[in-house]
């Protein structure tokens, strides 16, 4: 708890494995129950140390009455849920994660909330919650109702439950789900359906204030965490402070990086080169939020297949494409965010009533691509460069953007002061790429620290013997230059010795 601002702050690298607590892991000798808080503890922590994670994300355990839901239709703002066991003992659980240095985020609710007649909804024979007009009071998407942001005594209800969270169960930040449906009074309505603010215009006006009041308060009492919208647009200054204008979140997930890159990797690499502007793209707008990086539940269900599965190509150039995707994620510049299962390439799209597919782990393929992701973990925390301006220009640059007919990217992330310098290269195609030159800024040797196409992680072994020297051949504006290898479907990075 008292090194917990220094684990979360912006400079720091927080990669999270996202968790839902009840199909994690499963007792299928015992009627394929879910684990409790107590028993989750030690496996979740160990599993985590293993891969390197910083924090553990869990999707909603306030409780709620429809497990399909996954939490997201809670009913109870101050009650952890029972399916798992006693508020001990989830506290318990956090604090076991605490003893092995893994931060707890939890995701919160404030968007909407079931209609069930025993719960909010028209608690004292009144709307007191919610708006009386289904036009501003229900959203069609959940079939919920929308919380009436207007009024004080709702006001006050929220944020003293997300206070409550953070004082009682000591969470090292919350992430909130859905903003964009608080901020928008035509969210998901055709027209007609929805009723202007008092200026004629679509933005709900009471969500953004309380939003704003929601995160100041937060970071007034809990200066060391960190709350993290879901913002589905380009809503702009989600994560800049109050004072300046902005919604206050420390965080913003990035959904265009994530739509975007996944859209491009679910094609066939021959057609790539068409589509190189999807992987470029992000610069343009990465420093307008403080960004985290999420590939999660949303991807894997839903008949939208699991990661690998959206994958092209026969077996062996699938996991080498998710390997390679994995390797874009973790050298871009944000905070880094899986679903549980992705890390060892679950075939199956996620169900809350199974548990992952753990007997993959059987296989080379599996457990070669939870390697590559629990080494690229290990990189992240271990290199300055490249975690320490995540947010901010200065840690990044590019070498080549502009390859699209070979489908190469390059570029460097360097740390404060410049005296880490990490160069990356992907090559998007299944051809190696032989004497591939890319300008570096120093001479000197360069270890290739990361190599996706690894033997030991199911790769073809094809790299560069663990590095190579810089060469004082001028390219790309450069005067050292190296000459590569680069892996079919792969990835390198090379860290600078000097």
């Amino acid at each position: 708890m008292r090194d917990r601002g220094r684990r979360i702050s912006l400079n720091a690298p927080i990669s999270i494995y996202e968790v839902h607590a009840g199909s994690w892991r499963r007792v299928p000798e015992d009627n394929n129950r879910w684990l409790s808080y107590r028993e989750l503890a030690p496996l979740l922590a160990e599993y985590l140390e293993q891969m390197g994670f910083t924090h553990v994300e869990f999707l909603p355990l306030t409780e709620h009455p429809f497990y399909g839901s996954w939490g997201y239709q809670t009913t109870g703002y101050f009650a952890a849920t029972s399916r798992y066991g006693t508020p001990q003992d989830l506290m318990y659980l956090i604090d076991y994660l605490h003893q092995r240095g893994i931060g707890v985020i939890l995701d919160w609710v404030p968007s909407h909330f079931p209609t069930d007649d025993w719960a909010l909804g028209y608690f004292d024979g009144t709307h007191l919650f919610e708006h009386s007009d289904p036009r501003k009071g229900i959203h069609k998407d959940w079939d919920s109702y929308v919380f009436n942001y207007g009024r004080h005594e709702v006001r006050s209800f929220l944020l003293s439950s997300a206070i409550f969270w953070l004082d009682t169960y000591h969470l090292d930040g919350l992430r909130v789900d859905a903003v964009a449906s608080m901020l928008y009074l035509d969210y998901s309505r055709k027209q007609g359906e929805w009723i202007p603010n008092q200026f004629g215009s679509r933005e709900n006006l009471e969500a953004i204030d309380f939003l704003r009041h929601f995160n100041a308060e937060v970071y007034k009492r809990h200066a060391d965490v960190q709350t993290i919208a879901e913002e589905s647009t380009a809503w702009p200054m989600v994560s800049r402070p109050t004072y300046v204008g902005g919604l206050g979140f420390g965080l913003k997930w990035d959904m265009g990086w994530m739509h975007d890159t996944l859209e491009y990797m679910s094609k066939n690499p021959i057609h790539r080169k068409y589509h190189h502007n999807k992987l470029t793209f992000r610069m343009i707008y990465a420093w307008h939020e403080n960004f985290v990086l999420p590939l999660s539940h949303d991807e894997v269900v839903h008949g939208k297949s699991s990661l690998l599965g959206k994958m092209p190509g026969d077996l062996w150039q699938k996991f080498a494409n998710l390997r390679l995707m994995y390797a874009y994620m973790y050298a871009q510049p944000a905070k880094k965010l899986l679903f549980m299962g992705s890390e060892f390439g679950q075939w199956a799209e996620w169900s809350h009533d199974l548990s992952l597919e753990w007997h993959l782990l059987q296989y080379d393929s599996h457990r070669g691509l939870q390697n590559w992701v629990a080494d690229l973990n290990r990189a992240y925390r271990a290199e300055r460069a490249l975690h320490e301006f995540d947010c901010d220009p200065m840690g990044f640059e590019w070498i080549d953007a502009n390859d699209s007919e070979q489908s190469l990217l390059s570029f460097m992330r360097k740390s404060r002061g410049g005296d880490q310098i990490v160069v990356v290269v992907f090559n998007f195609t299944p051809l190696p790429r032989h004497n591939y030159r890319v300008g570096v800024p120093r001479g000197g040797y360069w270890q290739e620290i990361l190599n996706s196409d690894s033997e030991s992680y199911g790769g073809a072994g094809f790299g560069n013997l663990g590095g190579t020297e810089a060469q004082q051949i001028a390219a790309h504006g450069r005067e050292h230059s190296l000459n590569l290898i680069v892996p079919p479907l792969g990835a390198v990075f090379f860290k600078s010795a000097g």
